[in-house]
Formats: structure tokens, C-alpha cells, sequence
């Protein structure tokens, strides 16, 4: 006879949540990120602020455009449905501006 799954108790309830996300938007070797810089509403200020980090820091492995467009992509990507609407519009325009900024397409 089969015990029931009532009576136990799932290994993941022990451990505790891992936001990897949050560690990698810290510690990335990508960019060091200005404090609240996904948070603006302006897309400008959005992309003049990781073109700044980008271009100042000195953690990271790839050129400066790469790495502003990856760590804005990875914050998209990791808001998911969790982002609103009006939020993702902005950061989209904000990669619009990253491109210009750049001088890409």
C-alpha cells in the first residue's frame, strides 16, 4: 500500500527562494548600474544612463553597446508579465534610444 504525499514534506518548502536575477542585475560583471535606472519614465534617460555605465565600467567583456543592450534585454526579459504595459513600452523606446545613442541601425 502507498503512503499518501500528505505526510510529507517537499524538499523545496526548506529551501529558501534564490533570486538569482537580483544577484546578476548586482553583481554583473556587465555594467555597474545606476541606482532605480529602470525605474524612469523617460526612455532617454534610461538609455543615456547605461551608455554612461556602460562606457565607464570596467567589468565588462564586451563593447560598450552589447553590454548596455544586454543588461536593459535581461531586465525586460526578467520583468516578464510581471511588467506592465506602459512600463515595457518605455523600456522598449529605451532600447530605441540605446540605438541611437550608438549610432546603431
Amino acid at each position: 500500500m502507498a503512503k499518501s504525499k500528505k505526510g510529507r514534506k517537499s524538499k523545496r518548502s526548506k529551501r529558501p527562494a534564490r533570486k538569482w536575477s537580483a544577484r546578476v542585475t548586482r553583481e554583473s560583471d556587465a555594467l555597474d548600474l545606476k541606482k532605480g535606472v529602470f525605474t524612469k519614465d523617460d526612455p532617454k534617460k534610461i538609455a543615456r544612463s547605461l551608455k554612461r555605465s556602460a562606457e565607464h565600467s570596467h567589468r565588462r567583456k564586451s563593447s560598450p553597446y552589447r553590454s548596455a543592450m544586454s543588461m536593459l534585454t535581461f531586465y525586460i526579459n526578467r520583468g516578464g508579465k510581471d511588467l506592465s504595459a506602459r512600463r515595457k513600452a518605455i523600456l522598449e523606446k529605451a532600447k530605441d534610444e540605446l540605438r541611437a545613442l550608438f549610432d546603431k541601425d
